[in-house]
């Protein structure tokens, strides 16, 4: 593999909000760099991808009750519906204000970097997570989404009530152990602090590398949650982070590892896009891998899936071969490889039917026709020859018959 070790994750505990929690993860021997290497395979077939490993250890999502109990807060929303807000207007984000803030004009802004106190809890009362000052930048998906569209509506040291279905925090997969799937939680939060966010070109490499790798972390859990487009949003994020300029001066190792963030970025932007068919997208994403690291196997073997997923058998062949021959023992570019081969082929016989049907069959009724019409012309021929074998005998006979005489 390109690289190998569990993806480094960010050391600021302070900014790991409610959907950055990670699931149990499988054993280091089943992980390298926590991309997803199995992203175009057919849901359907059952292929040893054992060591070409998912971007995160998905559990299977429990299937959800019919019957839910109220949430907290509603039995209130029902007493007082003027106190509660419907942020979307659907019923399943709600706010209530529980200590006034110091106006409107003090609501904080998308871009900025807000401080929030936090805690959550379930239906049955019990607290999931408690943040005493939770940093995040508002609009950047860095939160479960019931944070996301709230807190830009709170104003400074107002404390409001927010109860979110699980749609808007950690949906059916819930967050293992603690959030089951399709649970519906209540936040408190208190709105402490609002500031613009640091201007990339200051940031230091050290900076800029937790900032990337905060972001990519976060497509990774949305991928985890099958929420592709919101993926992709923060690995877009995450490049631009890497690719800002900076006046500050990077050095050897801080630039190497930045590349390395951004391979797994570009990598997994082109999971993600797949994932969505956006294929021209994700073919584009693993060329730019390709261009820093030519022999990355992930990038060939999605870019040799693409081409395949477009019919470009042709192309995606000697792609997968590439790949095969950095790691002949991998049985999943070999299954691939072979699924290729054999498509090619039929593609080829199928081609070549097609252009006889075009240019017509020079089979059994023509090859009748031009049996008959050789055999019109032989049979006159065979008699004028032999009527003329006979003139020119006789004529010799008779010669010789005069020269006798």
């Amino acid at each position: 593999m390109a690289s190998s070790g569990e993806e480094p994750r960010s050391s600021s505990p302070s900014r790991a909000g409610p959907g950055t929690e990670p699931t149990p993860m499988p054993d280091a021997a089943q992980l390298d760099t926590g991309e997803d290497f199995e992203v175009l395979e057919d849901e359907e077939e059952e292929e040893d991808l054992s060591e070409l490993p998912p971007l995160e250890d998905v559990g299977r999502p429990a299937p959800r009750e019919d019957t839910q109990p109220s949430e907290p807060g509603r039995g209130d929303a029902a007493e007082d519906p003027q106190e509660w807000l419907d942020v979307l207007g659907s019923g399943l984000l709600k706010k209530k204000t529980l200590v006034p803030g110091q106006g409107v004009d003090t609501r904080p802004r998308k871009g900025q970097d807000v401080t929030i106190r936090l805690k959550a809890t379930l239906e049955d009362g019990s607290v999931v997570e408690e943040n005493p000052a939770l940093t995040f930048t508002l609009g950047d998906c860095d939160v479960v989404q019931a944070l996301d569209l709230c807190v830009q509506l709170l104003e400074m040291g107002e404390t409001a009530l927010i109860v979110s279905d699980a749609k808007y925090c950690y949906g059916a997969q819930g967050r293992s152990p603690d959030i089951p799937p399709n649970a519906t939680l209540s936040l408190e939060v208190e709105l402490l602090a609002a500031q613009d966010a640091p201007d990339l070109e200051l940031l230091s490499g050290k900076e800029k590398i937790e900032l990337a790798n905060r972001k990519r972390e976060r497509g990774n859990f949305f991928y985890q949650q099958a929420d592709y487009v919101l993926a992709i949003n923060s690995y877009d994020i995450a490049l631009k982070v890497i690719g800002s300029s900076s006046k500050v001066d990077f050095s050897p190792e801080e630039e190497a590892e930045l590349l390395d963030v951004k391979v797994k970025c570009l990598n997994n932007l082109a999971a993600s896009q797949l994932k969505l068919d956006h294929y021209e997208a994700a073919l584009k994403s693993c060329n730019l891998v390709l261009e820093h690291q030519p022999g990355n196997i992930k990038a060939l073997f999605r870019k040799g899936k693409v081409l395949a997923q477009q019919g470009e058998y042709r192309e995606a062949i000697p792609i997968l071969k590439a790949a095969l021959k950095l790691e002949p023992s991998n049985k999943t570019i070999h299954a691939e490889l072979s699924k290729l081969v054999k498509k090619h082929a039929d593609q080829k016989n199928v081609e070549t039917e097609m252009y006889r049907k075009m240019l017509g069959n020079p089979s059994a009724a023509g090859t009748v026709g031009k049996c008959k019409d050789k055999l019109s012309w032989s049979i006159p021929w065979k008699w004028l020859f032999g009527a003329t074998a006979i003139a020119l005998g006789g004529v010799a006979l008779s010669v010789v018959i005069a020269a006798r005489n």
